[in-house]
């Protein structure tokens, strides 16, 4: 009962959460918009609301099953009609019972998959518990956007659902149908059945492969590279500041920004020739009635720009939802992984090599985000002074997000310290031409050098720090000259 009460609440939860995103996506899929894409045509903005959408469904856990326990019913009802002779081809393949037999049978079978699915249900309840409470809460979203998870639900919940319906073709009392009945739709119901079984290897053997922190971490870092490798955004100037005769865009609703696309936005920037800037970054939270952008014409003397106007059009283009993602995200991704290492650093779980784990693994997001330009997505118009700018976060930003909560929870660790300076150390080899990179990783070996002689008992313990953050700057400055 326990059980079936934390199923329940999760679910409960889950609905709960997605309603009020689920509420706002036929609005925008139903307000067509159009813009020009990087190279010069017209892109539909209808892509925004199906992005929307895809990722919705993505990370919901019943998505899947709903759907394919509709093509279970659908393909039940057309395999019904299908009548086997006694001398056809299919009549060896056809459910040799009587109507009886094919009723006991398909009760049986949707009896079993309940319990089944309860089972399964449980598992995962226990997995996400375990991941939230010794990992990171924010890991939750990777396990219910596990494919493995949705397809073995769906093939559960499918089953029931075919053995279920079945039983109007049959009869649900002894003895009202003896000869006309669709045996090889219940021949089906068996293979459902086996396939049922199947998946339940299947899941065990995943469920338990999934739960080590190697094999999260790694998932956490292939999807951060990926983003990473096809993340907007590579101006590394400054941000320019709105000027004063600037017009604030209110947001709309509270949450966190999870999409820019500054140029759906270019068409309507470039007709009332004005600059846009939206205000938070990708990840970020903004609240509702706050800014969420500003606009402004060239000069201060021009007409001032109606906010109304650009309401429709930034909502298009920013996606703003009661939850991070992963999708130009790549902060979040390197949040997860931080997470996991500060709670393996925490008293309660005092798991040091767990960290080094996580920071082996960061150190290939950071080598990746080394090899390229970093800062705002920045779409130009085709007059100079129209732009509509996405602020985006500097490699400096990004080490700060990774070092500092890192260093500071595991500044009496020797371990975790040079885990980190051979992070910086991977990155150094990649960006000796670039000083303003340089400069970032210095800075953080020198703070992660200051804490551990400061904080790590024996002295002796942080020579081998010293010793490497004496190295990697040598190896600078080598470089630089």
């Amino acid at each position: 009962m326990a059980t079936v009460h934390a199923v329940a609440g999760m679910l409960w939860d889950e609905f709960h959460d997605h309603r009020e995103a689920a509420r706002a996506w036929p609005q925008r899929m139903l307000t067509p918009t159009y813009c020009a894409s990087p190279g010069g045509e017209v892109e539909d903005g209808w892509v925004t609301g199906r992005a929307g959408l895809r990722e919705l469904a993505a990370a919901s856990l019943w998505v899947s099953p709903a759907v394919w326990a509709v093509v279970a019913l659908l393909a039940g009802t057309a395999i019904s009609q299908v009548r086997v002779d006694p001398g056809s081809a299919w009549a060896p393949l056809a459910f040799q019972g009587t109507a009886d037999d094919a009723r006991t049978l398909l009760i049986t079978i949707a009896s079993t998959v309940v319990t089944v699915i309860a089972l399964v249900l449980g598992l995962t309840v226990v997995a996400l518990q375990l991941s939230s409470t010794q990992f990171s809460p924010r890991l939750l979203r990777n396990f219910l956007r596990d494919r493995p998870t949705q397809r073995v639900l769906s093939v559960f919940l499918s089953t029931f659902t075919y053995s279920a319906a079945g039983l109007y073709t049959v009869g649900v009392s002894s003895g009202t149908r003896t000869e006309q009945f669709p045996r090889l739709a219940v021949t089906g119901a068996i293979l459902l059945l086996f396939a049922s079984l199947a998946m339940v290897i299947y899941f065990a053997d995943h469920l338990a492969h999934s739960i080590q922190i190697d094999a999260i971490t790694d998932l956490v870092q292939r999807g951060t590279v990926q983003v990473v490798r096809i993340k907007p955004g590579d101006i590394e100037e400054a941000t320019p500041q709105p000027p004063p005769w600037a017009v604030t865009v209110p947001a709309t609703r509270s949450g966190y920004v999870q999409t820019a696309h500054p140029r759906r936005l270019l068409p309507l920037a470039t007709q009332l020739d004005v600059t846009v800037l939206i205000r938070p970054r990708v990840g970020e939270h903004v609240v509702g009635g706050t800014t969420l952008a500003w606009i402004w014409h060239p000069s201060a003397h021009d007409p001032t720009p109606d906010p109304t106007a650009f309401g429709p059009a930034i909502e298009q283009a920013i996606r703003i939802g009661f939850e991070r993602t992963l999708e130009q995200d790549a902060a979040f991704g390197i949040r997860q992984l931080v997470d996991v290492a500060c709670k393996a650093l925490s008293p309660a779980v005092n798991d040091p090599y767990t960290a080094v784990q996580a920071v082996d693994h960061l150190s290939v997001i950071f080598c990746a985000l080394a090899v390229r330009p970093l800062g705002d997505d920045i779409a130009h118009g085709p007059v100079g002074t129209v732009a509509v700018i996405v602020p985006g976060r500097r490699f400096a930003d990004y080490l700060d997000t990774m070092c500092g909560l890192i260093r500071r929870y595991g500044a009496r660790e020797p371990t975790v310290a040079l885990a980190l300076l051979r992070l910086l150390d991977d990155c150094a080899a990649l960006v000796t031409d670039n000083t303003t990179r340089t400069k970032a990783i210095l800075e953080q070996a020198a703070l992660i050098r200051n804490d551990a002689e400061r904080d790590i008992a024996q002295p002796a313990d942080a020579i081998a720090v010293r010793t490497a953050a004496i190295a990697l700057q040598h190896r600078l400055d080598d470089d630089s000259e």
